[in-house]
């Protein structure tokens, strides 16, 4: 744990945030994916963090972090280094809006490339069991003024448009599922009133007329008033 928290998290695909924090869930992927370490469990990660060794680290709500780290995260200055070819997964059902629009990160992450393609595979996995490799022609995009900011042997950035982008075809399967979504959309949404020139429509409950919008409906009482009215008549 000191090891992958607080030395090379980036051997391990993992990036922590800006205050140095691995989530759980990240933490255990990293430790499942190395041999012999799949019985990991949240229990003896606890286990740790009450022995003696619990100085070593620091909790808060679903993350952990060392306190002594000796890797350094820098979103201020991108690297100057040429880069060629890096490659970076994505879940099958976004390959084919990745190959269109490109790829943009949401809000505090980053899209995590190398130029190690078995690694790349192995961020994929913990998404998607049969992820999709995507290159990313790195050059290109530095010369564009696109970002890469080092970590260890990963690359991060925030925005890769569709032209750097290059990977499989996207399969059939996905392309009729998506197909399909897009059907189910346009059946849900509402379809707009065709006006043709010189028509309106009416909203009674807009007319200024209230005697107008009470035509047609029997007053409170009527009946009462009925039956008076036959009485007098017998009389």
């Amino acid at each position: 744990m000191v090891y992958i928290l607080g030395h090379r998290p980036d051997e391990f695909g993992l990036i922590p945030d800006k205050e140095g924090f691995i989530t759980y869930k990240e933490l255990l992927w990293g430790i499942h994916e190395e041999p012999g370490w799949g019985h990991v469990r949240q229990g003896h990660i606890n286990e740790v963090l009450m022995g003696k060794e619990r100085d070593l680290f620091q909790t808060e709500d679903k993350r952990i972090r060392t306190l002594d780290r000796r890797w350094h995260l820098d979103f201020e200055n991108p690297t100057l280094s040429s880069l060629k070819i890096l490659f970076t997964p994505i879940r099958r059902k976004a390959h084919p809006f990745a190959m269109q629009k490109g790829l943009q990160s949401t809000e505090g992450r980053y899209i995590i490339l190398t130029s190690d393609g078995d690694m790349a595979k192995r961020i994929g996995r913990r998404r998607d069991q049969n992820p999709v490799l995507l290159e990313i022609m790195a050059a290109s995009a530095q010369e564009e003024g696109i970002s890469f900011y080092p970590f260890g042997h990963l690359f991060l950035t925030t925005d890769i448009p569709a032209r750097f982008i290059s990977g499989p075809p996207v399969s059939k399967e996905v392309l009729t599922i998506q197909r399909i979504t897009e059907t189910k959309k346009d059946d849900f949404m509402p379809r707009p009133i065709d006006f043709s020139p010189g028509t309106f429509t009416l909203d009674m409950n807009k007319d200024p007329d209230p005697y107008r919008r009470a035509k047609g409906k029997k007053p409170k009482g009527w009946k009462d008033s009925a039956r008076k009215m036959r009485k007098r008549k017998h009389r």
